[in-house]
C-alpha cells in the first residue's frame, strides 16, 4: 500500500520492515547465508561463497531492472535474481550461487527472516502498549465504573480491572510471539525434497544453513506442509484480535453520550464538518487496521491445502498476504500504542454513572428500610418521593436519603447508604495479580533478532 493512506493503513515499524525491497533483501541474505553454508559443509570454496556474500550485501551491484522485470516469468523472483548473482560474482563463484536449491527454498526462508524482523519489531511495539496499560492499572486501580454486558449497563467493575484485563491479552499475545518467532524454520530441500541435487551432504547443509540464520532445522522439507505460516497467521490474528478488542472498548467509551475517556492529542481529533469534535482517531485506526486481519488470515489458512511435493498457486498466494498481515497488524499495534499512551479518564463522570446506576438499588433499600415505621406502601411512596426530590434538585439520591432519614432517627442511614455502595468483589485482587504477572513478562528475555 502506498500513497495518501499510509499514514493510516501503514503506520509504525513493522509496515517499513515489510514494505519497498524488504523482500530482495530478504531473498540476496537467504543466498549469502546458503552461500556460507556450503563452504561450511565443503560443498563450495570458502573464497567463492564470500564473494557471493559481499555481492548480496552490495544489491547495486545486480542487474536489478531485469531481476524485477522477469520475477514474473517464472512464478517467482528466485530464478533472474539467480542468474543476476551468477552473472555479477562471475564464473569463479557462481558455483557457490543457490547450491543444491529450489526456489521455494530461498522464498520460503526469506519469509522467515522477514517474518522474524517484523516480529521483534512487532513485539516492541506491543510492550509500549502493554507498558502503558500496566500504567493505566496501577494508577485507576480502585476507580469503579460502570460494568457493561451486552451492551447493557451491568453491575460495578473497576477501571484497574479493565485495564489488567487488556494488559493480559497484550502479555499474552507477546508470550505466544515469542513461541512463534523461537521455532521459525528454515526451508532447504532441493526440487521435491529429496536433497538429491545437494552431493550427499544435503541434511548438513540444512543445519549448517540454519545455523548461519538463527532459524531452526527441520527433519524434512515442509514445502507442503504449511505449519509455520500457519503459525504466524493464528499469532496474527489473535494479536489483531487482542487490539480490535481494546480499540473498541476506548471508541465505546468515548462515545459523547457515555464520555468515561478521551484521547487527548493535540492536533489530532477533528471533523471537516463540526469543530467541536474530538474523534478518537488512535482507537479507531486500530480498529480499521485490525479488522483486515481475518481475512488475511483466512487466506493463508484456506492456502495450506498444497499439492503433491510443491504447490500450484496456493503457495504463491502467502507471499504478498503474510507481507500485507504483518503490516496491517503492525499498524494497529503501533496505532493501539498511541492511543493508550495518551489515554485519559474521567473518574468523576465514572462515579456519576455508577452513581445513577446504583439508584434504583438505593431506592430498594431505603423503602425497606422505612417499612418497619411507616408500612410498605407508605415506606415504597417515601423513597419514590425521595427520587424525585433529587431528581428536581439534580442532586444524587444518595445525598437526599440522609435528609429523608433524619426524621426517622431509628434507621441507621450509614447502613442504608453502605447497602447499596459499588461491591467491585475481588478486583484489586485480580489487577494486583495481572501487574506481578506483568512485571515477570517483562523482566523476561525479549526476542532476540540474529544477525543474518
Amino acid at each position: 500500500m502506498t500513497g495518501l493512506l499510509d499514514g493510516t493503513f501503514a503506520r509504525g515499524p513493522v509496515a517499513g520492515a515489510v514494505g519497498g525491497d524488504a523482500w530482495l533483501h530478504a531473498l540476496l541474505a537467504a543466498e549469502a547465508a546458503l552461500a556460507r553454508a556450503a563452504a561450511r559443509v565443503g560443498l563450495v570454496a570458502g573464497t567463492a561463497a564470500d564473494e557471493v556474500a559481499e555481492v548480496c550485501a552490495q544489491p547495486a551491484r545486480l542487474d536489478l531492472p531485469t531481476v524485477y522485470r522477469k520475477a514474473a516469468d517464472a512464478g517467482n523472483p528466485v530464478p533472474p535474481l539467480v542468474r543476476a548473482l551468477q552473472d555479477a560474482v562471475g564464473p569463479h563463484a557462481a558455483r557457490a550461487v543457490h547450491v543444491g536449491a529450489t526456489s521455494q527454498d530461498v522464498v520460503d526462508t526469506a519469509a522467515m527472516l522477514l517474518s522474524r524482523r517484523a516480529l521483534t519489531l512487532l513485539d516492541a511495539e506491543l510492550s509500549a502498549a502493554a507498558a502503558s496499560c500496566a500504567a493505566l492499572a496501577a494508577a485507576h486501580r480502585d476507580d469503579v465504573l460502570i460494568g457493561r454486558t451486552l451492551m447493557q449497563q451491568a453491575l460495578p467493575v473497576t477501571v484497574g480491572l479493565k485495564v489488567a484485563t487488556w494488559l493480559a491479552g497484550l502479555d499474552g499475545v507477546r508470550a505466544r510471539l515469542d513461541t512463534v518467532a523461537g521455532a521459525l524454520p528454515v526451508q532447504y530441500g532441493g526440487a521435491v525434497g529429496t536433497l538429491a541435487a545437494s552431493s550427499g551432504s544435503g541434511v548438513d547443509l540444512r543445519r549448517a544453513f540454519a545455523a548461519e540464520l538463527g532459524l531452526s532445522s527441520t527433519d524434512v522439507p515442509w514445502f507442503t506442509v504449511r505449519l509455520p505460516i500457519a503459525d504466524l497467521a493464528g499469532l496474527l490474528g489473535a494479536a489483531a484480535g487482542v487490539v480490535a478488542t481494546i480499540a473498541l472498548d476506548v471508541v465505546l467509551l468515548a462515545q459523547t453520550e457515555v464520555a468515561e475517556v478521551a484521547e487527548v492529542a493535540p492536533g489530532r481529533g477533528g471533523s471537516s464538518a463540526m469543530p467541536h469534535k474530538n474523534n478518537p482517531v488512535a482507537a479507531i485506526s486500530a480498529r480499521a487496521c485490525a479488522r483486515r486481519a481475518p481475512g488475511l488470515v483466512a487466506t493463508l489458512l484456506a492456502a495450506m491445502e498444497q499439492e503433491h511435493e510443491r504447490g500450484a498457486g496456493t503457495w504463491h498466494a502467502e507471499w504478498p498476504t503474510l507481507t500485507e498481515l504483518l503490516s496491517t497488524v503492525g499498524s494497529a499495534v503501533s496505532w493501539l500504542a498511541e492511543s493508550l499512551s495518551v489515554l485519559r479518564w474521567d473518574t468523576v463522570r465514572m462515579a456519576a454513572t455508577v452513581s445513577a446506576a446504583a439508584d434504583p438499588q438505593l431506592a430498594g433499600a431505603l423503602a425497606e428500610a422505612l417499612a418497619p415505621a411507616l408500612g410498605a406502601g407508605p415506606a415504597h411512596e417515601a423513597a419514590a418521593d425521595a427520587v424525585r426530590a433529587a431528581a428536581a434538585s439534580g442532586r444524587r439520591l444518595a445525598d437526599v436519603v440522609p435528609e429523608v432519614l433524619a426524621a426517622h432517627p431509628g434507621v441507621d442511614a450509614a447502613a442504608v447508604l453502605a447497602g447499596s455502595a459499588p461491591d467491585v468483589g475481588e478486583a484489586g485482587a485480580q489487577v494486583d495479580a495481572a501487574l506481578a504477572s506483568h512485571v515477570v513478562a517483562v523482566q523476561g528475555d525479549p526476542i532476540q533478532e540474529a544477525a543474518p
